[in-house]
């Protein structure tokens, strides 16, 4: 299955897994291995959390696409997902941040935006997530102008948690494409490229 027939989203994907790469049970995972056409960014030391680094990694393989993606971030690359929007901007048409590390464990904070950002974006957050607290999290999503989900007890979002394929995740990431598409040109309209495309399929 591809992204067409998920989302309303035409152009590509990129996942963006935390430490340790997001493992054969996780929700990102599954998913790629669902939808075909989503690439995985990877990194050379999934252990390692070096900030730059990895957002570079992020840069590089959205340079490489004919258009702005939409990236489905994890943990720590949500951080690395933010900090590529300061290298180089106009790369990422959207982000789902699922349960952010605590940039502070890092000693990220100042390293990453302290204003809006800008493309559409969701933080999706946990109450009992052991690598960030609630109110830390809603106050990122606040400063980055994010739209924000308490899904409650729900740990750290991943396999661990029992999560799985995640299928409500899914609208989720549905509800962010169609702020993506409403916000593509003004009155809603959306991008010329998106609509050529979805044009010559009709």
């Amino acid at each position: 299955m591809n992204t067409q027939e998920l989302l309303d989203w035409q152009g590509p994907v990129l996942v963006v897994p935390g430490l340790g790469g997001s493992g054969e049970r996780h929700w990102q995972s599954l998913w790629q291995r669902r939808y075909t056409d989503f690439r995985r960014v990877e990194q050379s030391d999934w252990n390692t959390p070096d900030l730059d680094r990895w957002a570079r990694s992020i840069v590089e393989a959205a340079v490489a696409l004919d258009e702005p993606a939409l990236v489905i971030a994890h943990s720590f690359g949500c951080l690395a997902t933010v900090r590529a929007e300061i290298f180089q901007s106009g790369l990422i048409a959207g982000a789902l941040l699922v349960a952010p590390a605590d940039p502070a464990r890092f000693d990220a904070d100042n390293h990453l935006l302290q204003t809006p950002l800008q493309f559409p974006s969701s933080v999706i957050a946990s109450r009992n997530d052991p690598w960030i607290s609630l109110s830390v999290a809603q106050r990122w999503a606040e400063r980055w102008g994010s739209d924000f989900v308490d899904l409650g007890e729900a740990g750290h979002i991943n396999a661990d948690s029992g999560f799985g394929d995640w299928a409500s995740g899914l609208d989720h990431l549905d509800w962010l494409c169609r702020r993506m598409n409403q916000r593509a040109q003004p009155g809603g309209k959306r991008s010329a490229a998106l609509h050529a495309r979805i044009a010559a399929t009709v």
